[in-house]
C-alpha cells in the first residue's frame, strides 16, 4: 500500500499535457495516420467513413482500409457505454480482493468471468485484484460481494466501495492530436447527451436496441432493423433517441498502451467534504482520466489515470494532486495487467471477443 499526505510544492492542474511529448507507440501496430483516426473516432465514434476523410484530409479508401485493419487486428472496437442509471437502480461496486499467496491470476480470471464484472486487474497495491461489477439490482449487491466474489478460491479479504457520481469515463478520455477546426467539425457529429437524471427507464424495445448498440457501436439503423426485426425508421428513432438522452454513449475501445499510454494506475482520494465536488470535477477534466467518480466507502473518490511513464504518475501526484487544496491522502495501486475492460476481455493489448451484455434486469 502507498500512502501520501497532502503537501509538497504547488503547481497549476496540468491541461494539455498529451501534446507536450513525443508519443511512443507500438511500431507494429499504428503510425500518426493510425493515432488521427482514433483521435478522430474517439470524438465521434459513429462518424462515417465520408466526414473522417474528409476532416483527417484522407481519402475514403484510405480510412476504410486502415479502420478496417485496426478492427481485424483486434487493436479498435467502438462499442456503446450503457448509463447504469437508467438500466438498474444498483450502482457500480469498486471491489478491491487481498488473494491467497499464488492465486492472485486465477482470482482475477474468476473475477472477470462473473457476468457483473466490467473491469478486472492484477494490481499492486492494497490489494492484489481490483474490480468493477455492475449489480443487476441493488438487492443483489450483498450476495454478489459476500458470497460469488467472497466464495472465489484464494480470496482472502475484499473491500467495496460504492460509486456516486461519474466526473469522467473512458468515453471522455481523448488523444490530443486535432486541431480546433476538425474537433469542431466532429463535435457538431456528436453532440453532447442530455443529463439522463430523473428520465425514466427503457422499454423492452428500447433495451433491445441498446444491447445491438453495446456490442457495436457503429451499427446501423438498418442492421439493428434486421436483426430485431423492426422498421428501419422504428430502428432510427430509437437509436437517436437512446443517443441523445445519454442512455447509450458510443465509445472507442482499445488499450491504452497501443496509443502510447502503457502505466494506469487507479488513486484512492480522501478529501475534506466540502471539497468533494469541486475536486472531482476538477480531476475529471484532467488529460489522464479514464475515470474518476466519487464513492462510499474509506475514500472519498476514484481516480483511473493512463501515463506514458513512471515519471508522468509522479507529475500528477506531486504537481497537480499536491496543489489542489482539501486532498487528504491518497492511495495508488498500478495496473499490473488488465483481464477485462468494459465487459471485453483482453489478450494482453488485443480485445478477445465482444462485450458481454450488461447484467441488468430486463
Amino acid at each position: 500500500m502507498v500512502v501520501l499526505e497532502s503537501g509538497g510544492r504547488r503547481s497549476a492542474l496540468s491541461g494539455g499535457v498529451r501534446g507536450s511529448r513525443t508519443i511512443s507507440v507500438m511500431p507494429e501496430s499504428l503510425d500518426a495516420a493510425d493515432l488521427d483516426l482514433v483521435a478522430a473516432l474517439q470524438r465521434a465514434p459513429r462518424a462515417g467513413v465520408r466526414l473522417l476523410a474528409d476532416v483527417l484530409e484522407m481519402s475514403t479508401s484510405t480510412v476504410s482500409r486502415r479502420l478496417t485493419r485496426l478492427v481485424d487486428e483486434r487493436l479498435l472496437k467502438v462499442i456503446g457505454q450503457l448509463n447504469w442509471s437508467v438500466f438498474s437502480d444498483a450502482h457500480p461496486q469498486h471491489v478491491w480482493i487481498s488473494a491467497r499467496p499464488g492465486t492472485a491470476g486465477q482470482v482475477a480470471r474468476d473475477l472477470a468471468a462473473l457476468p457483473e464484472t466490467q473491469f478486472a486487474a492484477i494490481t499492486s497495491g492494497r490489494s492484489d485484484v481490483y474490480g468493477i461489477l455492475q449489480p443487476g439490482a441493488r438487492a443483489d449487491g450483498a450476495d454478489l460481494i459476500t458470497e460469488r466474489v467472497g466464495g472465489i478460491p484464494g480470496v482472502v479479504a475484499t473491500h467495496t466501495e460504492i460509486a456516486l457520481r461519474s466526473y469522467a469515463s473512458a468515453a471522455t478520455w481523448l488523444l490530443d492530436r486535432l486541431t480546433s477546426e476538425q474537433e469542431a467539425r466532429l463535435r457538431a457529429e456528436n453532440p453532447a447527451p442530455r443529463d439522463v437524471a430523473g428520465m425514466p427507464g427503457l422499454g423492452p424495445e428500447e433495451r433491445r436496441v441498446a444491447r445491438a448498440l453495446q456490442q457495436d457501436g457503429r451499427v446501423s439503423a438498418a442492421d439493428i432493423a434486421r436483426r430485431l426485426e423492426l422498421s428501419q425508421s422504428t430502428a432510427y428513432r430509437m437509436i437517436q433517441a437512446l443517443l441523445e438522452r445519454g442512455a447509450v454513449v458510443p465509445r472507442v475501445e482499445i488499450e491504452p498502451a497501443v496509443l502510447g499510454f502503457p502505466l494506469e494506475a487507479v488513486i484512492s482520494l480522501t478529501t475534506e467534504l466540502r471539497s468533494i465536488t469541486g475536486i472531482a470535477a476538477t480531476l475529471g477534466r484532467h488529460p489522464s482520466a479514464r475515470f474518476v467518480s466519487t464513492v462510499a466507502g474509506t475514500a472519498s473518490m476514484i481516480y483511473n489515470g493512463a501515463f506514458r511513464d513512471e515519471d508522468e504518475l509522479a507529475d500528477l501526484l506531486t504537481g497537480d494532486l499536491a496543489a489542489i487544496e482539501g486532498i487528504r491522502s491518497v492511495e495508488i495501486a498500478v495496473m499490473l495487467r488488465v483481464l477485462t475492460r468494459y465487459w471485453l476481455p483482453r489478450d494482453g493489448v488485443l480485445l478477445a471477443g465482444r462485450p458481454a451484455q450488461v447484467s441488468a434486469p430486463t
